[in-house]
């Protein structure tokens, strides 16, 4: 069943309708390949290749039975879980295999990535920035889960020797082998790594027009390279990045920048402070200014000794007049009722 990318995730739902965009059937994808300069790109007839005899239908025979496993160690994060999620869907032939995938954290905040081919090697060390997933960028590109993506890679691959032993990893690793069973007849994303900046950008985008024309569906990720080795997971190092900064190291800098500002701060305002000191004149007390100055008259101190005579209580003379008053108005009142 047809599925599309939505904000958690991919989920299965019908396509169809008019307005609607319509699934990628054999034409479409040969022509796509034939775009990519890709003519040997493993097509297969329209539909599910399960209801053909699976992966020995009548078209072609699954040969390349290595798959990618995704794993990770202890301590990640939620987003990194979700990443790891986010890549078993987009990869159909990801399980227990030669290929592999390690995803480990430091601290809880620092992730590195193991890019490794087994047994033999060789194998990859990164360390991923800026990471994405399918829920939290919430883009509007769609593509059948299972689906065989395009890899697209830049010219700076083909240059450096070290780009080219990665280009060849991420072939073996992201590359769906041809005539899957978990896999779709149909290429409708394509996987970009585009190198700037010394790292490696990781994109994942919609073909949604035979012009080639792409919507970003996710995740996305930057993987920055540590070193090269020789074996799996180890071994000796065949090229060390030279241009690589621990997280460690940035983190160390960022501090010294902030105290080196804050040191910064605190020498200006030394020298305001001897400025001012420098540039105050003191002024000699003039002789004439309190020429005119009168002092006041001094009045003399009394002392009591006799204690002062008490004030007469003076009774208020309305107060029986009133209390008279209410009486004949509550009388008053007692006859009327009557």
């Amino acid at each position: 069943m047809p599925c599309r990318v939505s904000r958690a995730g991919l989920e299965p739902s019908q396509r169809g309708g008019a307005g609607q965009r319509r699934s990628w059937g054999p034409a479409s994808a040969a022509f796509i390949a034939r775009r990519a300069g890709m003519p040997g790109l493993g097509v297969s007839g329209g539909g599910n290749p399960a209801a053909k005899g699976g992966s020995r239908g009548v078209f072609g025979k699954w040969k390349n039975k290595e798959r990618v496993l995704i794993f990770s160690s202890r301590g990640i994060n939620f987003r990194t879980r979700h990443l790891m999620q986010d890549l078993r869907t987009l990869m159909p032939h990801s399980k227990a295999g030669r290929a592999k995938i390690l995803t480990t954290s430091k601290k809880k905040q620092d992730l590195y990535m193991w890019l490794s081919n087994t047994p033999q090697g060789p194998s990859a060390k990164f360390l991923v920035q800026n990471v994405h997933t399918l829920a939290e960028l919430k883009m509007t590109g769609n593509c059948l889960r299972g689906s065989r993506p395009l890899l697209s890679f830049d010219p700076t691959f083909d240059k450096e020797p070290h780009y080219a032993l990665l280009k060849e990893l991420f072939i073996q690793i992201f590359s769906t082998p041809q005539y899957h069973p978990k896999s779709q007849p149909f290429v409708d994303h394509v996987f970009t790594f585009t190198i700037t900046d010394e790292r490696i950008w990781f994109r994942n985008y919609q073909i949604i027009e035979e012009d080639a024309s792409l919507v970003e569906i996710g995740p996305r990720f930057v993987l920055n390279l540590i070193k090269i080795f020789q074996g799996s997971f180890g071994g000796p190092t065949l090229y060390e990045n030279p241009h690589y900064q621990s997280p460690n190291m940035h983190r160390r800098l960022i501090r010294l920048s902030v105290a080196a500002k804050f040191r910064e701060k605190q020498q200006v305002k030394e020298v305001q402070k001897i400025k001012k000191k420098g540039s105050k004149v003191l002024i000699e007390e003039d002789p004439t200014e309190v020429v005119f100055e009168t002092p006041a008259e001094e009045k003399p101190v009394e002392i009591q000794l006799v204690k002062p005579e008490s004030k007469p209580i003076v009774k208020d003379k309305k107060k029986p007049r009133k209390i008279q008053r209410k009486k004949q108005k509550k009388l008053f009142r007692t006859e009327a009722s009557a």
